[in-house]
C-alpha cells in the first residue's frame, strides 16, 4: 500500500496537513489544492473580473503560501490564510493595472481591445453534462456580477457564491463584519435590478472552476512546487 492510499488526508487536521506537505508529501499539497482552487479563483475572479488573470493570479498566491507555509500556525483557518493571500495578490495587480492604463492614457496610447478581449476569455467551462439552460444562466450572473462595483463584488462572490462566512469574508478582505454585511446588501439590491427571479438557481452554476480547468490549475501549481 503506498503512503498516499495509507492517509485519510480528510481525516487530518489543518496543522497535520501542513506538516505533510512541508514534508514533501505530494498527495497532501495536491488535496490542499484541489480542495480550495474553486474558492480561490472565484475570489481572484471577484476582484480582477476575468478567468486568465484570475488564475494566474491563484497560481503566483499559492507560490506565496506555500513559501510562507512553515510559519502558519493554525491561528486562521488554512482555507481563510489561502483567500486572503490570493485577494492580497488580486488587489496588487489590480492596482498595477490601473498604473499601467494611467501610463498609457498620458501616453496617449490606444486601448488594446484585442488583447483586452483575449484575457477576458480566459478558461472555459467543459461540463457537457450540464443544462443549456443553466449554463446560459450562469453566463447571465457572470455578467451581472461582473458589472457590480469593485467594493460590492468580491463581497457578493465569497458570501452568495462560495458561502464563506461573514466573518471568513471579513477576513480575507480586511473589513469589519459590518462592512460586509452593509456591501453585501447593496450588491444584492444592485443585482435586482438587472436580474430575473431565476438568481437563486444560478448561484450554484456561476463561476464553475471544477473539472479540466481544476485539474490543469493543479498541474501547474504542482509543477512549479517541484512535486513528481
Amino acid at each position: 500500500m503506498s503512503l498516499a492510499q495509507a492517509i485519510d488526508y480528510d481525516a487530518l487536521d489543518e496543522l497535520g496537513l501542513v506538516r505533510r506537505i512541508l514534508a514533501r508529501d505530494a498527495a497532501a499539497a495536491r488535496h490542499l489544492l484541489t480542495a480550495n482552487n474553486q474558492r480561490l479563483f472565484r475570489a481572484a475572479w471577484s476582484i480582477l473580473g476575468n478567468r486568465g488573470e484570475a488564475e494566474e493570479a491563484v497560481q503566483d498566491g499559492y507560490m506565496k503560501a506555500f513559501a510562507a507555509m512553515p510559519g502558519f500556525k493554525g491561528e486562521a483557518k488554512l482555507s481563510t490564510w489561502l483567500t486572503r493571500i490570493v485577494v492580497n495578490e488580486a488587489l496588487d495587480r489590480r492596482r498595477r493595472h490601473k498604473r499601467q492604463a494611467a501610463l498609457l492614457e498620458e501616453r496617449g496610447v490606444a486601448v488594446m481591445d484585442d488583447y483586452r478581449e483575449a484575457l477576458m476569455q480566459g478558461s472555459t467551462t467543459r461540463t457537457p453534462e450540464q443544462a443549456a439552460m443553466r449554463r446560459e444562466l450562469g453566463k447571465l450572473m457572470e455578467r451581472a456580477v461582473r458589472a457590480l462595483p469593485e467594493t460590492f463584488r468580491p463581497v457578493f462572490v465569497m458570501r452568495e457564491i462560495e458561502d464563506m462566512s461573514v466573518a471568513e469574508t471579513a477576513a480575507a478582505l480586511g473589513l469589519t463584519e459590518q462592512t460586509v454585511r452593509t456591501r453585501l446588501y447593496r450588491a444584492k439590491e444592485r443585482l435586482k435590478l438587472s436580474l430575473a427571479p431565476e438568481m437563486a438557481e444560478v448561484r450554484a452554476a456561476a463561476l464553475p472552476f471544477a473539472g479540466l480547468d481544476c485539474q490543469a490549475l493543479t498541474a501547474r501549481v504542482m509543477e512549479k512546487l517541484g512535486f513528481a
